[in-house]
């Protein structure tokens, strides 16, 4: 991963073209992990991960066509992501560049390394299990605290 020039770190949300937008994400995998949502509108994380999910590498299985596949995956656009802020994680790039924060530095695009996040505790790998194993009924019994 080349870090020749991040200056549209800084840019609003809206003027990024696909490819940064696609790299604002660090691949941590947080955002495939179902939530469960109450009456109350109150969000719980679970350490269920979405089917398509591979584990191991943190990658979807069918990215391109994952809103297609899985009904409960959200696509985030800049058109999008302030009705999706609710069940983004505090570290999530998206969300921070939204809010104007800066990235962490443990971010693959200022660290220049693709397993920085990985290496800083940011990611589910070995954390979760799929959805594949579990029924949706059983979900409430996966709730946590936290995945990182």
């Amino acid at each position: 991963m080349k870090n020749n020039n991040t200056t549209w770190l800084t840019w609003p949300l809206s003027a990024l073209n696909e490819y940064q937008w696609e790299q604002l994400c660090d691949r941590c995998g947080l955002c495939c992990i179902h939530k469960i949502e109450n009456q109350n509108g109150d969000i719980f994380l679970t350490d269920v991960a979405c089917k398509y999910l591979d584990i191991q590498t943190v990658s979807c299985r069918c990215y391109h066509k994952r809103a297609h596949n899985q009904t409960l995956c959200r696509v985030l656009t800049p058109d999008n992501i302030e009705k999706n802020l609710v069940w983004l994680p505090e570290t999530c790039a998206y969300r921070l560049r939204f809010e104007n924060k800066p990235l962490p530095l443990w971010h693959p695009l200022l660290s220049n390394d693709p397993n920085s996040q990985r290496k800083a505790g940011i990611d589910i790998r070995d954390k979760v299990i799929s959805e594949n194993f579990i029924t949706g009924a059983d979900w409430e019994e996966h709730i946590v605290d936290n995945i990182i």
